[in-house]
């Protein structure tokens, strides 16, 4: 097993940072071209554009457009038969995300000030939303209900959910079933690019959406990407990534079974310890090691450790709080003695996981908070998934007349500097009614 250790005490964090940097996979351009071709497939021939792209990529044969819908019987069906322990997997998480998200749902208020004049804010759910899942050779049930128990949360009416189906059409019923419990209203065997497609552009079977949450592979993602515009979209998510600072009282297993948890995931996944324990730099390769030689996924995971992997010696837990903030991780692990002393430091993380009974796995399946996260440094400037992403916000503003009289000689001189003399006189033509006229 090969794993970089680098010491940022003589390299700098700037050369750190470089050493790490995870760039974007360049899209190959035939990739792009495929992508646009679907897109304009199904915005031209909707149906039937879907029929032939999932005969031809899914192997399912569909003969209308009706048998792309996943039938009501059929989420019926999945429910009931689930095991008993996935049945209660699923409640215990779904409970958990619901409440989480119902804490954190935004409020419409009202502020008045001191002319009598009232400003504020209207919250309203979107109406309809897509939500992707992942299908092929493993199945999401997580994904779902951290993708649609946030849309319900946040009185979204409409969810919908579209997912690739095995070449006998059918979808893995654990998918199903936790769409059942997650509030799903229906849902299409149906996906790659041309999923987003129809979700974006709408055909005469799946009406158009709101907006369009979840991950994918390239194709998903790019097509996301080019549809943004014409719906919303949550985000175009890369390969995972976890950053583990922590002190001389971790403990090395936990901080290897960590790290390999992530690059199990992609060859592209990055797993970064940063420590100013320089005895724990041996002790956690050693474990990393001895739990990689029984992962069942060990290919994956020794790639991305050997390409994007790295365990970095720090001065301090300071500085190693900073390296963190500049690499902007989408989970960052603090095992250190006092977690909470460092969270205030913490600037940049889609999701933050404080002390040693926490791992990261607990915030992928049953936390509470959406295990959709801002990738690549993009914690900088986003937020992970959440009710927020599922409501608008409208501005209220109502004037009182002496609230507009009180403006009247600021809005007079920032519409001449503008050049703007009918936007002046709307409100001269209020303030120059004589008292007793009508001023609604």
């Amino acid at each position: 097993m090969t794993i970089r250790v680098l010491d940022a005490r003589a390299l700098g964090a700037d050369a750190v940072v470089s050493q790490l940097d995870r760039p974007p996979a360049a899209i190959d351009p035939a990739v792009q071209r495929a992508v646009d071709t679907i897109l304009t497939d199904v915005r031209e021939r909707g149906d039937f554009a879907l029929i032939e792209l999932t005969a031809r990529f899914d192997r399912f044969g569909a003969g209308s457009g009706d048998e792309l819908r996943i039938g009501a019987e059929e989420f019926d069906e999945a429910e009931r038969a689930l095991a008993p322990a996935v049945r209660a997997a699923l409640a215990y998480a779904a409970e958990r995300i619901e409440r989480y998200h119902a804490a954190a749902l935004p409020k419409s208020w009202r502020i008045t000030d001191e002319h009598g004049s009232v400003l504020g804010q209207e919250i309203r759910p979107l109406d309809r939303v897509g939500v992707y899942i992942p299908g092929g050779r493993a199945a999401y049930p997580s994904t779902v209900l951290m993708t649609a128990i946030p849309a319900r949360v946040a009185g979204v009416r409409e969810i919908v959910l579209v997912t690739p189906p095995h070449a006998d059409g059918g979808v893995d019923p654990v998918v199903l079933a936790a769409a059942r419990v997650a509030g799903v209203t229906e849902g299409y065997r149906v996906g790659g690019a041309q999923a987003i497609a129809a979700l974006a552009y709408g055909t005469k079977t799946i009406r158009r959406v709101d907006k369009i949450v979840g991950p994918g592979n390239v194709y998903v993602a790019l097509a996301k990407s080019r549809v943004f515009g014409e719906v919303g979209i949550d985000m175009v998510a890369g390969p995972s990534e976890v950053v583990i600072v922590a002190d001389d009282a971790a403990d090395p297993e936990w901080i290897a079974a960590d790290l390999l948890a992530q690059a199990e995931h992609d060859p592209m996944a990055r797993a970064v310890l940063l420590t100013d324990a320089e005895a724990l730099v041996p002790r956690v390769e050693r474990a990393l090691t001895r739990r990689l030689a029984v992962l069942p996924r060990r290919s994956i995971a020794e790639e991305a450790l050997r390409c994007h992997g790295a365990l970095v010696l720090v001065a301090g837990l300071d500085e190693a709080v900073d390296l963190a903030n500049r690499l902007a991780p989408e989970h960052l692990e603090l095992l250190v003695r006092v977690p909470a002393s460092l969270l205030p430091r913490v600037r940049h993380a889609g999701a933050v996981f404080l002390g040693g009974q926490t791992p990261e796995v607990v915030g992928d399946y049953v936390a509470g908070p959406s295990h959709v996260l801002p990738t690549a440094g993009t914690a900088r400037f986003s937020s992970p998934l959440g009710v927020e992403d599922f409501v608008k916000r409208s501005s209220v503003i109502e004037y009182s007349r002496p609230g507009l009289a009180a403006a009247r000689a600021h809005l007079a001189a920032l519409t001449e500097v503008e050049g703007l003399a009918g936007h002046g006189r709307a409100a001269e033509v209020r303030l120059n009614v004589r008292d007793g006229g009508d001023v609604r």
